[in-house]
């Protein structure tokens, strides 16, 4: 009798919400995925039902390396509240659980005890990442029959190529038991040197710079792809910094994550070590992350403390790709795999992502090449469009940059809903 008063216990306890910061209730922890290294995960139960189990939950994952989800992506893009905290009514809660994590070790309020525990490669990341999912479900262990879906931006959407493949992989080895239905790869940093490639043509074709500026930042490109073939993995990192300077003198100072923000006409350097979001944002965030929702969230540490050690960790990993690992994806799982990107962004553009999306190898690539594209139709307005074989999709957005939640919400709900719906039976 004893032990079943204490399962119920324990039952009512972790269905039971905590108040958290803001509208929804909240539930968030630490998981210590190594020694010395610790993730943060932070969620926010759906609005749409009092039985939050019964709407998919959504992981979202922030680029960088070292952007936060829990700040940036709740924040600045699809979060209840926005950075002036005021309410958010395209916010992803309205129909869906989301789960920010602050990934990898050291983002956010993730935090490392030394030096020595942050991660060097994507696999490592994704292998915190599966012991990040192993501590949250011994949490909160009814969430195990609702189906997950990690979505991502930037560099979110490397890491989160290669999280999906290892978790599928520990599900089927028995050491998960979830249902990871799908993965959403956002303005991702796949096939970096592809992005940095089509750099010089797409500044020329949208008249940001002439023909010199074209061969100026062409010329830096190849030295960038140069350096990755020879694996000089580091000095492709370097190279690609140098490059992003030069486009941002050249343009003096467009804003690589929407080309059509409204920038001062004076050059600065960029820090190649910053988040990958608008500076604006940045300073209102970190002050609201250290402050009133640390309080809330009864925090002990310093959020965006480790920001830039996570990037520097990962400066030889940057450049790699991991176009392989979305091939193994699509040929040996289940899971969907949608790729979506903003017309308006730079940093990750849409000719450098149709790029590696059209040389992906896959049962039914050749079919894909003459597959049928579609409008993307939202309240009787074209946002963009689409194409899809099987489970694989691709979403062209108009009208948004790097930050397609913010940018254009529409848009974001039409692919959440075409991926996502609201029920356990949705298909690509």
């Amino acid at each position: 009798m004893k032990v079943i008063i204490l399962c119920v216990l324990s039952t009512i306890l972790s269905i039971s919400a905590r108040k958290g910061f803001g509208p929804s209730d909240q539930d968030w922890g630490f998981v210590t995925v190594r020694k010395g290294a610790h993730i943060f995960w932070w969620l926010q139960r759906t609005l749409a039902t009092e039985n939050y189990t019964e709407r998919p939950l959504i992981i979202w994952l922030q680029g960088g390396p070292g952007a936060s989800s829990t700040g940036y992506g709740n924040f600045a893009e699809l979060g209840p509240l926005d950075a002036d905290l005021k309410p958010r009514n395209f916010t992803w809660i309205n129909n869906y659980n989301v789960l920010f994590v602050d990934s990898p070790v050291g983002t956010g309020y993730s935090h490392v005890d030394s030096g020595n525990y942050f991660a060097t490669n994507n696999k490592q990341i994704a292998q915190d990442f599966v012991e990040l999912l192993k501590g949250f479900y011994a949490v909160l262990p009814e969430l195990r029959d609702t189906p997950v879906y990690i979505f991502s931006e930037s560099y979110g959407g490397k890491m989160a190529a290669e999280i999906a493949l290892l978790v599928d992989q520990a599900v089927k080895e028995g050491f998960l038991d979830i249902e990871l239905a799908g993965v959403g790869l956002g303005d991702a940093w796949i096939s970096p040197i592809d992005l940095v490639s089509s750099w010089a043509p797409y500044l020329l074709h949208v008249g940001a710079v002439d023909q010199s500026g074209y061969e100026q930042i062409n010329e830096l490109a190849q030295l960038t792809r140069s350096a990755l073939d020879r694996g000089h993995f580091i000095e492709a990192t370097q190279l690609w910094a140098e490059t992003e300077g030069t486009i941002a003198s050249l343009t003096e100072n467009i804003d690589f994550y929407n080309i059509l923000t409204k920038v001062p006409s004076v050059w600065k350097a960029r820090d190649v070590i910053k988040p990958a979001t608008r500076d604006y944002l940045d300073d209102k965030i970190a002050l609201l992350m250290n402050t009133q929702v640390r309080e809330a969230l009864g925090l002990n540490v310093t959020w965006g403390d480790q920001a830039g050690a996570v990037f520097s960790a990962l400066a030889e990993d940057f450049m790699k790709p991991v176009t392989d690992i979305v091939e193994l994806l699509l040929n040996t799982t289940d899971i969907k795999v949608a790729v979506y990107n903003g017309q308006l962004d730079l940093i990750v553009d849409t000719p450098g992502t149709v790029k590696w999306v059209d040389e992906l190898k896959f049962e039914g690539s050749e079919e894909w090449k003459n597959a049928e594209r579609n409008g993307m139709v939202s309240n009787g307005i074209l946002e963009g469009y689409y194409k899809k074989l099987g489970n694989f999709a691709m979403y062209w957005v108009n009208r948004a940059g790097h930050m397609v939640p913010l940018d254009n919400p529409d848009a974001m709900n039409f692919i959440l809903e075409d991926v996502v719906g609201t029920t356990n039976n949705n298909k690509l």
